[in-house]
């Protein structure tokens, strides 16, 4: 932060801006945290609401991917609208949909509560970084989204957590009472210390380009949130991913033909983002690919509770986020090539480990490992970002955080599909025999054991595969010098020079 908390918003009006931060991370915290807080109460909401598995994770699922379809939009919104009235709106749509959960009489209420939250968390997230880099110079870049990836980070992380205490201790409605008073104090306060501190344009909604990232994104999110129930080979899966990514490209095309593009796609033209984009996107499959994996070991191989499964990869989670605002600084200082190579060198320590995991490794033993993890995507991911985003021209930050968010949505979605395919795949395939449980019960018994622990292994390696991939990338990432001040017009002679 800077010796003064005095700042100017668009209009020359003086704001205090450790309030607004404050404002804007205890919000989006709220928001973020709902993506997973619902993961170990699906056996109680089945129980009150008599529906089944593949039903209720449409919690989740459905959550997902309206949050992810909104991200894009956010770009044009935050473009034409004043940050203070944006947030605003998007906070109260997610109070909205939390009223919704919280007093829902059936399964159709909660789940339409579950898809208006995600329209405000869609917006809340990269609105929050669009104005983090907005309202702090490019030197204290590192430290402002290290305090964003303390909360973009730590909130998923704790929700399983969270979720397990409270159900076990209160009940189901009580995950989204808590926050409601919280998020009206947020709103409160968003009205007094929230400024206008982006420059809006207002340009015309092209709703064609609407519908088609819609459909485009939606449909591939869709798709491979569907590939852990029905598989690849499905019909519904393969027609939904191939038909998703040809409307992608017909909405690419189209932006790239558009004077004034419902998404700026040329901040691909500056290598440093598109590093940056890669980089955070390949990190993120081998994040939360095992945040999904690592859980259904503890409960399925391990016996452990849902809560108890959470609490192991607690210090984990928390070790992020406190470790978020240090790399921040960290960047600042040296920059993000030495950091984001010493990252995934201890990402992909951290992840072989999991590949001889047998029904008897101490717990110990994957609570130090999973923190490993941690710490390694703590050096990786804010600081890349970052960097990618400081290549860029000022008038491009909504829209390059819009499309790295985007991509990262994705490609967390495809590497859970990949994962949770490969497991079930495997484990299904070195399964006995049911013959062998009349034969010899004991017999079938260990055997299931090693199939599931194969299933483990096989998704673990992939991983592993998705790190070496990541640690690759790593050495495109450069230092660069000081950024001088630039805007969209200049956006070419930026991309030749990078």
């Amino acid at each position: 932060m800077s010796s003064s908390n005095e700042h100017l918003d668009i209009n020359g009006k003086p704001f205090n801006r450790n309030l607004l931060v404050l404002v804007l991370l205890v919000g989006t915290f709220c928001t973020v945290l709902n993506g997973t807080i619902l993961t170990t109460a699906f056996p109680t909401l089945m129980k009150e609401f008599n529906v089944t598995t593949s039903a209720v994770q449409w919690l989740t699922t459905g959550f997902l991917m309206v949050n992810g379809i909104m991200i894009p939009v956010t770009a044009w919104l935050s473009n034409n609208f004043s940050t203070k009235v944006l947030y605003i709106i998007a906070m109260s749509t997610f109070l909205i949909g939390t009223i919704m959960c919280f007093t829902a009489p059936n399964f159709g209420t909660i789940l339409a509560g579950r898809l208006v939250q995600a329209v405000g968390v869609g917006i809340t997230m990269p609105l929050m970084q669009v104005v983090m880099l907005s309202i702090f110079p490019s030197n204290q870049r590192g430290t402002a989204m290290g305090l964003a990836g303390l909360v973009i980070g730590l909130a998923p992380a704790i929700g399983p957590t969270l979720s397990g205490w409270i159900i076990d201790n209160f009940t189901w409605r009580d995950l989204f009472g808590m926050i409601i008073p919280i998020v009206v104090v947020v709103l409160i306060l968003a009205f007094i210390f929230m400024r206008p501190v982006i420059q809006t344009k207002r340009t015309k909604l092209d709703v064609l380009s609407l519908v088609l990232s819609t459909l485009g994104f939606g449909s591939v999110l869709y798709g491979f949130s569907s590939v852990g129930d029905d598989g690849w080979g499905s019909p519904i899966v393969l027609s939904t991913i191939i038909g998703g990514v040809i409307v992608i490209l017909l909405f690419g095309y189209r932006q790239l033909k558009m004077d004034t593009p419902f998404l700026e796609l040329r901040v691909f033209k500056v290598k440093k983002f598109s590093v940056a984009a890669a980089l955070s996107s390949v990190t993120n499959m081998a994040m939360v690919g095992v945040e999904m994996i690592l859980p259904l070991y503890l409960q399925i191989v391990k016996g452990m509770s849902a809560f108890h499964s959470g609490l192991t990869l607690l210090p984990g989670a928390l070790l992020i986020g406190v470790m978020s605002p240090i790399t921040g600084r960290a960047f600042d200082r040296f920059g993000p090539k030495d950091l984001a190579r010493m990252g995934m060198f201890l990402l992909t320590a951290g992840t072989i480990p999991f590949l001889f995991l047998t029904k008897t490794t101490p717990v110990l033993d994957i609570v130090v490992l999973y923190m490993i993890r941690m710490f390694g995507i703590s050096m990786v991911l804010m600081p890349v970002t970052t960097d990618g985003m400081n290549s860029l021209p000022f008038d491009l930050m909504s829209h390059g955080t819009a499309v790295n968010n985007t991509v990262r949505q994705v490609f967390s979605s495809m590497g859970t599909a990949i994962l949770v395919s490969v497991l079930t795949n495997v484990t299904n395939n070195a399964k006995p025999g049911h013959s062998l449980l009349v034969k010899a019960p004991l017999q079938y018994k260990n055997n299931f054991f090693d199939a599931t622990l194969s299933g483990y292994h096989a998704a673990f390696m992939v991983a592993i595969l998705f790190c070496l991939i990541a640690l690759a990338i790593t050495f495109m990432v450069k230092n660069s010098s000081k950024s001088k001040e630039l805007n969209i017009n200049n956006i070419d002679e930026v991309a030749g020079d990078k």
